[in-house]
């Protein structure tokens, strides 16, 4: 899974830590996401939407391999 994450956290002048911050994770579980190495649950998934003003579809990037 690729998400937009990096994109829009430099859209908002953002760091990593400044979104876990936020987002209540640490800096490394943005990292993690950001680089699509975990799966975050929906709760996170929609945590970190709405912490960079957009919503799930928009941030996450499903390819079809990961849908099976």
């Amino acid at each position: 899974m690729k998400t937009r994450i990096k994109e829009l956290r430099a859209r908002y002048d953002m760091t990593q830590e400044d979104l876990a911050i936020r987002a209540g994770v640490r800096r490394e579980t943005i990292g993690f996401l950001e680089k699509g190495k975990y799966n975050p649950s929906l709760k996170l998934a929609y945590k970190v939407a709405l912490c960079l003003k957009t919503n799930i579809d928009e941030l996450f990037i499903f390819e079809e391999d990961d849908l099976k």
